[in-house]
Formats: C-alpha cells, structure tokens, sequence
C-alpha cells in the first residue's frame, strides 16, 4: 500500500481514519448527520466515510436510519 502508514514496532499498517474521528465528527454536527457532512469533516471520501459509519453502526456505536435515499447517522444516546 503505497503511502500507508506502518506501526515501526509492529510493522501493520495503521488506521488512516480512526473510528473516534468518526463518531467526533458526527458529534460535531450537533449528533446526527449524512454521509456527506462526516465525510468532508474528516477530510475522507464519500466511500470511506459510508464503510466506517456503516461498521460503527453495525457495531452499535452510533444509529442509522434511513431518510429516503439517504442515510441519517445518529449518536445512539441511550
């Protein structure tokens, strides 16, 4: 992976966009938010951003629901 980062002592590659920017990003937009937004605020791409909130909620961290054609990402406040 050309311009990956790698641990020095362990030699894996390291996270690019931690799952914490994430969920501050989304905390940022005042806790819910579109694909879009979280991406720009993390400075990803669309495809990036929907994959990594897409395993945040699968994981539970944060809700999803679905607005027409869209995705509403939302911190879980329970």
């Amino acid at each position: 992976m050309p311009g990956a980062n790698r641990d020095d002592n362990s030699g894996k590659y390291t996270e690019t966009y931690p799952s914490d920017a994430f969920i501050s990003a989304l905390e940022a937009e005042g806790g819910s938010a579109g694909t879009q937004p979280i991406a720009d605020r993390v400075g990803c791409s669309y495809e990036t951003a929907y994959k990594k909130l897409r395993s945040l909620a699968d994981d539970g961290r944060i809700g999803q629901q679905k607005v027409g054609n869209a995705n509403l990402w939302e911190i879980d406040n329970e």
